[in-house]
């Protein structure tokens, strides 16, 4: 029994070849005339990669640097989340604090979006007009001395930016009655102030004991 020559790279490169083409041949059929030609045969190029097991894997040091990336826009990550915690525990404790100072109007409500866990409304009534923010979940207990609605208020405040205008109105307003009902001090003029340094050296003068000389009995005849 005779065996069959052995294959040589040359032949086994040329029989690879023929059965990629006859694969895409397929494909192309498969996919029919209107599919568009470079799409398809960049997927056919993937498929036939994948089932021969040549994909290629990444180095151990571009797996090290995609890590390090990665820890460094945690940190970033991370530190931009604190600070966004800080700026909103600033923000309840200024609303907590204007609710006290506004008890007749200042009421807490959940909103209508959110539901009685989620997201709540802190309505105060300044200059006229009925204002409002939201409040995180998890600042709720600052406001224990807020009254409290069950139910969601209506909204009849005014927009954001209407609100905003509305506050730096209303704050100027209030500034201007500050200045006008507190008296500032008047200084003092330079001839008072000369006047009264006399005053209290002379009093200082007055005060201080006078040294007297010492008295010697009289000699003797």
């Amino acid at each position: 029994m005779s065996t069959p020559p052995p294959i040589t790279p040359h032949e086994e490169h040329e029989e690879h070849e023929e059965h990629e083409e006859h694969e895409e041949h397929e494909e192309k059929d498969a996919r029919g005339p209107g599919a568009p030609g470079s799409l398809g045969r960049a997927a056919a190029a993937l498929r036939r990669a994948l089932r021969s097991g040549r994909v290629p894997r990444p180095e151990q040091r571009d797996l090290d640097d995609c890590r390090r990336e990665r820890d460094r826009w945690q940190r970033h990550a991370d530190s931009y989340e604190r600070e966004l915690t800080r700026v909103r525990l600033d923000h309840a404790h200024l609303l907590a604090w204007l609710a006290a100072l506004h008890p007749a109007s200042a009421v807490l409500a959940p909103d209508s979006e959110a539901g009685p866990d989620g997201v709540h409304q802190l309505r105060i009534e300044a200059g006229g007009r009925q204002l409002s923010w939201r409040l995180h979940p998890a600042d709720l207990p600052l406001f224990a001395h807020t009254p409290y609605a069950p139910h969601a208020l209506a909204a009849d405040g005014p927009p954001a930016p209407d609100q905003a205008a509305h506050l730096r109105r209303h704050t100027r307003l209030l500034a201007l009655e500050g200045a006008l009902l507190t008296e500032p001090a008047q200084p003092a003029a330079p001839a008072q102030l000369t006047e009264s340094t006399e005053l209290i050296a002379t009093a200082t003068t007055a005060t201080e004991p006078t040294a007297t000389a010492p008295t010697h009995p009289p000699p003797s005849p």
